[in-house]
């Protein structure tokens, strides 16, 4: 099989980076900025100081600070509306995104919504958007890694489905990850990104796409997370922990983007958009329990990933290191106070009720066809149901 490999043109990686953006902008031979932020970005000052930056050296901006979490087509709209107020020669020639995974998709919906005249959802996969202005993010966040993926996930404000979009049209081309910019991140957002970019990097590692060039970059994201992800919610200001998890969420977002999710985000999405979960939490609910169920279909992958987390020795044999693998799971989940759908708030009539939803919405999404263990929509019924059960 052959790899088809993207990534963003420009990808600079360390502290102070995004700094940089008039640099790249000039490189880029770009004018006009559409900076794209939300309400918290803006209380730390953090835009304020970018467009100073951008002031001094003479570039012409706009903002919009209107980004909602769980990115809807409502806020896309908004966003559309400030980026066509200029015209004609001062039009905006790209798209900033300054903020954690929800503003850079939203960001990225702007951009290639910008020339587009049918609604979005007419863009959801599995169709492809594969052209539109060009892109910087910069991520504030250690989580989706979106900075580095052709994906965006945007809330269809009347269905109220999570749809996947897909497209070359919203990679990046270029990307600052500034770990300092994570450093005020609380507790909570610290645990879920992680979570988050955890899924990403094992769903990438067994997905049915996975090739050489992710399995490394995966293996290593995943060995790099859980040895961190823990220090860098105990102790925010620590550097190196903030570092590690940072460079892991961009991986995540290199090797995901590149062979794909699998089971566990295709059941995730429909969670977040009924139930208003944040992503990487609903993630975190189902990865103990959709891991242990899919074992089967790559138990020799599994036990890898059980390895590169230092959950089971390279003596163990893989039925162990599965076993091992999902204990510890269960055990980072617990450390890290991932509640139930219960425990979250979730009425369990609610729950069950919309069963046939959620799983026509996770089959619809494309990524449990990449899973190891391919299911039906009444086994992801079952697996919803054992979620609650746990």
């Amino acid at each position: 099989m052959t790899a088809n490999i993207n990534l963003p043109r420009i990808l600079r990686i360390g502290a102070g980076c995004s700094r940089q953006l008039p640099e790249i902008l000039k490189e880029l031979k770009l004018k006009h900025p559409l900076l794209v932020s939300d309400a918290f970005i803006v209380s730390l000052g953090w835009l304020n100081t970018l467009q100073s930056q951008l002031d001094d050296c003479g570039i012409q901006h706009s903002s919009f600070t209107g980004v909602v979490p769980d990115p809807t087509t409502d806020a896309v709209a908004a966003g559309l509306a400030v980026l066509k107020q200029k015209q004609g020669p001062d039009q905006h020639d790209c798209v900033v995104a300054l903020g954690g995974g929800s503003t850079i998709d939203t960001a990225k919906a702007i951009a290639t919504m910008a020339y587009r005249e049918h609604p979005m959802r007419q863009y959801k996969v599995p169709q492809t958007i594969d052209d539109g202005l060009p892109i910087i993010a910069i991520p504030t966040t250690a989580g989706t890694g979106s900075e580095a993926t052709r994906a965006a996930v945007i809330t269809d404000t009347q269905s109220q489905e999570k749809m996947l979009c897909m497209g070359l049209g919203l990679m990046p081309i270029a990307a600052l990850v500034d770990f300092e910019l994570t450093m005020n991140m609380p507790w909570r957002l610290t645990a879920d990104t992680g979570l988050d970019s955890l899924c990403h990097a094992l769903e990438a590692y067994v997905s049915k796409k996975a090739s050489p060039f992710t399995d490394t970059m995966a293996l290593a994201a995943i060995s790099s997370i859980n040895r961190h992800i823990r220090t860098a919610c105990q102790q925010p200001d620590n550097r190196k922990a903030r570092e590690a998890m940072m460079l892991a969420a961009t991986q995540g977002g290199i090797v995901f983007s590149n062979s794909s999710v699998t089971l566990i985000h295709g059941m995730s999405r429909p969670i977040g958009a009924l139930f208003h979960v944040p992503h990487g939490l609903s993630n975190a609910m189902l990865l103990p329990e959709i891991t242990a169920w899919s074992i089967a279909g790559a138990p020799a992958r599994y036990a890898d990933c059980a390895r590169a987390m230092a959950l089971a020795s390279p003596d163990d044999s893989d039925d162990l290191a599965n076993q091992k693998l999902v204990s510890g799971l269960h055990q980072l989940c617990r450390d890290l106070d991932v509640p139930s759908p219960a425990q979250f708030g979730i009425s369990e009539q609610q729950w069950l009720q919309s069963l046939p939803t959620m799983a026509q919405q996770a089959l619809n999404s494309g990524s449990p066809a990449n899973n190891p263990r391919i299911p039906s929509a009444d086994e992801i019924i079952a697996l919803y149901q054992k979620v609650w059960a746990n």
